[in-house]
């Protein structure tokens, strides 16, 4: 499982479709996010206290603009390129902090820095297009809860519950 802020449509088809077009593989198994707690396995005795964990952190936290804008990438470290996050930084920094509390304790094996994806594990030619092509590239929407997601034995991220911000 797994726990994002979805980017919404119309933004989510372009990223997708600009992540195809950097032969990413990941294009249609991984929809566009900002992640919160990256993929971890849940033992299912955990699930619902781990849900009502995410319910109460959604129900204490107020509505944030986002602004994306601008390419960045991982490089050397990871061979990543993404969109960056330049409105609502903190705002997700808080958000992921609580979620990673209780049943949802978890160490990063990287600093968190709220970001999406557009290439991931493509040929660094491919990173460079992806790096170049979207560096005007930006977006900017509300966001009003995060998903919680399940990572399916065929590779494809779903969302499996919607949290709505309460505050």
């Amino acid at each position: 499982m797994g726990v994002s802020i979805p980017v919404p449509e119309p933004h989510a088809g372009e990223l997708t479709a600009w992540r195809h077009a950097f032969g990413d593989p990941l294009a249609d198994r991984v929809p566009p996010h900002i992640t919160l707690l990256p993929p971890h396995p849940l033992p299912p005795r955990e699930a619902d206290r781990a849900r009502r964990h995410l319910a109460e952190t959604a129900g204490r936290t107020a509505p944030f603009e986002v602004h994306l804008r601008g390419t960045a990438t991982f490089r050397p470290v990871s061979p990543v390129v993404f969109v960056q996050v330049t409105h609502g930084i903190s705002e997700c920094e808080l958000l992921q902090a609580a979620v990673r509390t209780g049943p949802l304790v978890r160490e990063l094996a990287f600093p968190y820095h709220p970001h999406v994806t557009v290439a991931h594990d493509v040929p660094e030619d491919d990173l460079d297009r992806a790096e170049t092509t979207l560096r005007d590239w930006e977006a900017a929407f509300p966001v009003t809860g995060f998903s919680l997601y399940e990572h399916g034995t065929d590779g494809v991220w779903r969302p499996r519950e919607h949290f709505v911000f309460g505050g």
